[in-house]
């Protein structure tokens, strides 16, 4: 009897597929397009989502900057004042922005020659030369006493301070003193200037919490 013979193709046995599974679906071509469309929707919503963190960051920082922020908590803490009225009034003055006004005030608090004279007398300083008020610290430094000197001077009332900060204490003396409200300042661009400050300082006290020391 002539022995059973298999069929081969080059010298090797020929296999049969395996079986497919009861149940199982071939992967096609639409399944495999709707899982790259999904990890596309997927890494686009996580660059959406860094894009605004990052830009959401850029518009605070150009409507509402914070620079030095070290030297502001140091000097908040050295001379009593709170940190989001430093930034504040640095704000309205300069937008942390170091320049001279055509009153010849200068650097980031906007200290004159005058001012500076006289923080020098009441600090006790014997070295301050007009340059300095171009150094951010050493203005900041200034303008910190002078902001502590004058809410010491009204009973720590910051509307009066601030007033005088800006249009001199002859004048906030005049409107009132520690007693005085904002409708009492009679100068529309210091009374201006006062309510901005103190819609600053509550800004700068909720956005920059952390940066400020709170």
């Amino acid at each position: 009897m002539a022995p059973n013979r298999t069929s081969t193709a080059g010298g090797r046995r020929r296999t049969k597929p395996a079986p497919r599974q009861r149940g199982a679906k071939p992967r096609t071509g639409a399944g495999r397009a709707f899982l790259v469309l999904a990890g596309l929707i997927a890494v686009g919503v996580v660059a959406i989502l860094i894009i605004s963190g990052l830009a959401g960051k850029g518009i605070k920082e150009v409507a509402l900057p914070l620079k030095h922020e070290d030297i502001i908590r140091q000097q908040a803490q050295e001379k009593g004042v709170d940190a989001a009225l430093i930034a504040a009034v640095i704000y309205s003055e300069s937008q942390f922005v170091d320049q001279t006004s055509h009153a010849d005030a200068r650097g980031l608090m906007q200290i004159t020659p005058e001012t500076a004279k006289e923080i020098e007398k009441l600090s006790g300083g014997t070295t301050f030369t007009l340059d300095d008020l171009r150094d951010p610290e050493l203005n900041i430094r200034y303008g910190t006493f002078y902001l502590a000197h004058l809410l010491e001077m009204y009973d720590g009332d910051p509307v009066a301070a601030l007033a005088a900060y800006n249009a001199g204490p002859g004048n906030a003396d005049e409107w009132g003193g520690s007693q005085m409200t904002i409708d009492d300042i009679t100068f529309p661009e210091t009374k201006a200037y006062v309510q901005k400050v103190l819609e600053k300082w509550r800004e700068y006290k909720h956005e920059y919490a952390l940066e400020l020391g709170y």
